[in-house]
């Protein structure tokens, strides 16, 4: 069965960093007897993530403690990476029982290898960084997608020991090629997903949508960006009229049991950090917890009993300070610091970075203010992470047609570039977009569609000396 698939800056800070970028595409349109050539634009700051920023261009680039860190945070974010890192094992155990009986992979660090991103599998037995999100026409009581049933909101294609994997992903890809101006030309690899050995038959209408890990440092500045500066950013029917419309998602908070604003998750479908961290273990390990207390196999009869245990003993696979401890450290890992950008190549890049219109969506610079319940050190803080956390329409290319939430099946959420130079040092592959389909930042690049389709062209369009030069500042990030 196959699917197609250090001080507060007040949120005006936000508006001015985006009046700068207007004025510099301003500047790149050109009349009559102009130089041709976009303006240039400032260099960035090295230090990505503020006093977050860790100076370090290794393998272990994505997984240092942000250098502000407390005696105190810092022991806890050590506690936390510990648990990051745990395997959990079936059954009742002294330390990490619980996994299963479905799952995908038994520890974060399979899917986040040195809190890097996942790479798309070369074949369906290597499927252990992909994952299917899965889900019927219409919604959940809270708006979100409608889970299958006997299948829940996620396929998973592992199990433990008598009980049966759900299904296994099934993977083609057809390479299609897509032609410069300079006569070069670059294979994109179009995907087809579809679920095999399903352990019962799917119900007709199935949507199926293929995720890969991102990488998950830094996510504690994107938490303490204020809500109000998100929206500011937001430009729902382009009342601007540049074409880029960028919206919120708003999402089901679990712990509030509330909507909010979502920020994390490929769709921006997660509202917290502590609830993405909570998702995670149960979607992806069936570890329960005080957020999600059944296992993604309650109900299944050939999964056996996925409920939590009666009587005495601990509620839930997790204790509630592990899951606490677990998304501190994600909170708390630091950003790489930029590299080269006094680069003449560099600065060049940034400036054709803008003048493709790529910072209408990717906004180079946010500010963080102290928000209830997250850790101080990430406050106050002017980063560089270039996204707005916004929903955009990237065009039927790049479409899962899957609803999530508010987002539509043609929408993602702006991923951040910070760290991007460092991918394949970290994780030794350079494979990008949501399902990994891309196999260099060019390929990325020229998939957009939709909204951004205008910045595809005009990198289709570029010499060579000027897309070499955008693509070593994409490198530099």
């Amino acid at each position: 069965m196959n699917f197609v698939q250090n001080t507060k800056t007040p949120p005006a800070r936000v508006r001015m960093a985006a009046v700068a970028v207007a004025l510099a595409l301003a500047g790149c349109d050109k009349s009559p007897g102009e130089t041709a050539g976009p303006v240039a634009t400032a260099p960035d700051p090295v230090a990505a993530g503020g006093a977050a920023t860790v100076p370090s261009a290794t393998s272990n680039a994505y997984s240092l403690p942000a250098p502000n860190l407390s005696p105190a945070s810092l022991a806890l974010h050590r506690v936390g990476d510990a648990n990051f890192e745990r395997r959990f094992v079936t059954g009742p155990a002294a330390v990490g029982g619980g996994l299963g009986p479905l799952f995908i992979n038994a520890n974060c660090t399979a899917c986040h290898v040195r809190d890097g991103r996942g790479v798309a599998p070369a074949s369906a037995t290597d499927a252990v960084q992909m994952l299917f999100r899965l889900s019927l026409p219409g919604q959940d009581a809270h708006g979100g997608p409608r889970p299958v049933p006997g299948f829940g909101d996620q396929l998973q294609n592992r199990a433990v020991v008598g009980s049966e994997p759900e299904g296994q992903l099934s993977i083609r890809y057809v390479e299609r090629l897509r032609a410069l101006a300079d006569g070069a030309s670059v294979a994109l690899r179009a995907p087809t997903y579809g679920i095999d050995n399903a352990y019962l038959p799917l119900p007709a209408g199935v949507l199926v949508s293929a995720r890969v890990a991102p990488p998950v440092f830094g996510l504690g500045l994107l938490e303490s960006v204020a809500e109000a500066d998100i929206l500011a950013l937001a430009d729902e029917n382009d009342a601007n009229g540049d074409g880029i419309s960028g919206r919120p998602n708003y999402v089901w908070d679990v712990a509030s049991q509330s909507t909010r604003l979502g920020r994390f998750g490929w769709k921006a479908n997660q509202s917290t950090l502590l609830q993405q961290v909570a998702a995670a273990y149960n979607g992806d390990m069936g570890i329960t917890t005080g957020l999600f207390p059944l296992e993604p196999a309650a109900g299944q009869t050939q999964a056996g009993n996925a409920a939590p245990a009666p009587g005495p003993g601990p509620a839930f696979d997790l204790p509630e300070a592990e899951l606490a401890s677990t998304a501190f450290y994600v909170r708390t890992l630091g950003v790489p610091a930029r590299r080269d950008v006094g680069n003449t190549a560099v600065q060049l890049g940034k400036t054709l970075f803008v003048s493709a219109k790529c910072a209408a969506c990717h906004t180079p610079a946010l500010h963080t203010g102290a928000q209830p319940g997250l850790p101080a050190e990430m406050a106050g803080q002017t980063i560089y992470p270039y996204t707005d956390l916004l929903l955009h329409d990237m065009g039927p290319g790049l479409a899962d047609n899957r609803p999530d939430f508010k987002a539509t099946g043609q929408e993602w959420r702006t991923p951040p570039l910070w760290g991007l130079g460092l991918s394949e040092t970290v994780n030794g592959t350079t494979t990008f977009l949501h399902d990994g389909r891309a196999r260099s930042l060019t390929e990325a690049i020229l998939w957009h569609g939709g909204e951004a389709q205008p910045s595809a062209n005009a990198v289709t369009k570029m010499s060579t000396t000027d897309r070499t030069a955008l693509l070593t500042f994409l490198k530099s990030l």
